[in-house]
């Protein structure tokens, strides 16, 4: 089974899976094919943190495709430019691209086929096009006088003849596909092996040719971005060549038979796990799905997880027993009343004293210290489009906030794969004309502010918000789930395992079941706004129940029927393989046989 957010990355690891590829190959093949399909979601520059299940091993393992700061990044560095918020678009926002060697670390590791098996599919549709969804469109639309006045290079590759290309029409990107022709090529001739080729690929990437444009584009180049000056980048060949993936242990918490596994505090992921650590003193079963005390409750409960977020993650020395403990959540969970809390509360695990950055006041959304009144380029955050769609999430100033992408892979011998791939969107700073993508803009989720778990450091990974989920039922692997969504990944993801351990849905049924979400906290991308006590719904939610969240003080914003949440999960379950995707926007895919 495959379930992603793009028909054909489905596909093209389904295609994987006939001809004899394991788990990790389908979704590595899938990947790259939408670095391709979904240019606006995610890149070749970008970052892919992945959770799966080895069989052979009998265990989850974390891979950590995310890189981090330049050793020119510093927060004196950004001072010295006027700065003291990471601009949401350019070259100054950019960490090691991590993507690559994320997928290349789990196909040598836990991969059975070759480089360019591989990466066959993605190279075809670079090279010969793909189907340009409305929602592509739309965005280069929206950053289109930005590529004409300011980033021609990215010009040159996103409009071809000098035009927005139409919904419909077909997108090729040749330069991508020459960028990976060569790394197949110098892979082959290094080595015969298949461990050899992707080892020489790696260093090719890395430290060889695309390293070399990486670095002299980021050095020596200089390019508008969101604080509405001109700046170049920090980002060096010696920081590509000094960073590897890597492989660690997942963070894990017991909730009714079920263990939930994510990735460290270096991501936003173990909030799902603080999430459940709250709800479980609660009765969910009791209130009935998706009524007025089941809303309330789960969103009260987001608020507490998420502002300890905001006060103890980042890669750092993080307290995550004691914010999981069973006694810290039970003193957390006496703060969820009746009403609506419109106060950003952290606690204070283990005794130690929580410290918050200074974030933008509520509902300053398009304000940002240091660049008040500055022309900002379109395409900041995760990412911001500044156009309306059905199937998208209208921010209240009116632009659009995208998503990113996920993969979820289960073989025929029980491998697992969940995979949330993201940033070096096309709108994210100008393309690297030699190698035909973009870096990405991840540094724009560290703080200029020292002190503070999340504050900038050379070297170290931002808190991402990218949340691939993994679950075992009752010590078995049972589901790999995930969705884009930035900040709210972990509130959609949330949900619909709630729906299906509480509500008693099949997974299609619990991905097409009415959505919400809080935006209480600080949003993690610039300009790092707020929106105290928002809490958006689904029209679908019963009007009833809507009334009533609103009595209680919640600030309730009726979106669409299908606004919110990009779901797919793949399950093993009771001797079947099952699989599900997102409906909204009707591009997700799930398939098997």
């Amino acid at each position: 089974m495959v379930a992603s957010t793009h028909w054909l990355a489905s596909a093209a690891g389904m295609g994987v899976l006939e001809r004899g590829g394991n788990a990790f190959d389908a979704a590595v093949a899938a990947g790259f094919v939408l670095q391709v399909a979904e240019p606006h979601l995610n890149g070749p520059g970008g970052e892919v943190p992945i959770l799966l299940w080895s069989e052979a091993e009998q265990r989850v393992s974390v891979v950590c495709g995310q890189g981090v700061a330049p050793a020119a990044a510093t927060i004196e560095r950004y001072a010295e430019l006027g700065l003291d918020i990471v601009p949401g678009t350019g070259l100054l926002a950019a960490t090691v691209p991590g993507a690559f060697g994320g997928w290349m670390l789990m196909l040598e590791r836990w991969g059975t086929w070759r480089l360019a098996d591989v990466l066959a599919p993605a190279i075809h549709y670079a090279e010969h096009g793909i189907p340009v969804l409305e929602r592509i469109s739309a965005t280069i639309e929206s950053v289109e006088g930005l590529f004409t006045e300011d980033w021609p290079t990215s010009a040159a590759t996103w409009l071809p003849g000098g035009h927005v290309p139409a919904p419909g029409s077909k997108l090729a990107n040749p330069v991508l596909a020459a960028t990976y022709r060569r790394l197949v090529a110098e892979a082959e001739s290094a080595s015969t092996s298949r461990e050899g080729q992707l080892a020489a690929a790696r260093e090719a990437w890395y430290e060889g040719f695309v390293a070399e444009a990486i670095a002299e584009f980021s050095t020596k180049t200089a390019w508008r971005d969101s604080s509405g000056e001109v700046h170049g980048g920090l980002l060096t060949g010696d920081d590509l060549a000094g960073w590897s993936a890597s492989v660690e242990e997942p963070v894990t918490f017991d909730y009714r038979g079920h263990t939930v596994c994510k990735t460290g505090p270096w991501g936003q992921g173990p909030v799902f796990l603080q999430q459940l650590a709250l709800l479980d003193g609660f009765d969910l079963d009791a209130m009935g799905y998706l009524g007025a005390d089941y809303v309330h409750t789960v969103t009260e409960v987001a608020k507490l997880a998420f502002a300890d977020r905001e006060a103890w993650y980042g890669d750092t020395d993080v307290p995550v027993s004691d914010l999981l403990s069973a006694a810290y959540n039970t003193e957390r969970r006496r703060l969820v009343g009746t009403e609506a809390s419109l106060e950003l509360r952290p606690g204070a695990p283990g005794g130690r004293a929580p410290r918050l950055p200074g974030f933008p006041p509520p509902g300053t959304a398009g304000s940002a210290p240091g660049v008040s009144g500055a022309r900002s380029p379109q395409g900041v955050g995760e990412p911001t489009i500044g156009v309306e769609t059905a199937d998208q999430v209208v921010s209240s100033d009116g632009t659009v906030r995208g998503d990113t992408c996920h993969i979820d892979v289960v073989d025929r011998w029980g491998n697992m794969v969940s995979a949330t791939p993201s940033g070096g969107w096309l709108q994210s700073s100008p393309t690297i004309p030699g190698l035909g993508f973009c870096l990405g803009t991840r540094a724009q989720m560290f703080w200029l502010q020292e002190g503070l778990p999340a504050s900038l450091r050379p070297g170290a990974r931002p808190r991402t918000t990218l949340s691939p989920s993994f679950a075992l039922r009752d010590g078995r692997p049972w589901l790999a789930f995930g969705t884009p969504g930035g900040d709210q990944q972990d509130q959609w993801s949330l949900n619909f395992f709630l729906a299906v351990v509480h509500g008693g849905l099949n997974l299609q049924e619990a991905i097409d079941a009415p959505m919400f979400h809080s935006e209480h906290f600080p949003s993690s991308f610039f300009p790092r706004d707020s929106r105290p006590g928002v809490l958006r719904v689904e029209d679908r939610v019963e009007p009833g129940v809507v009334a009533e969240l609103r009595r209680r003080g919640h600030e309730v914003e009726v979106q669409d029927p299908w606004a919110l949440g990009r779901l797919s999960a793949v399950a093993r379950d009771g001797g079947f393989l099952k699989a599900a995707a997102n409906p909204r926007g009707m591009q997700g895919y799930a398939v098997g046989r």
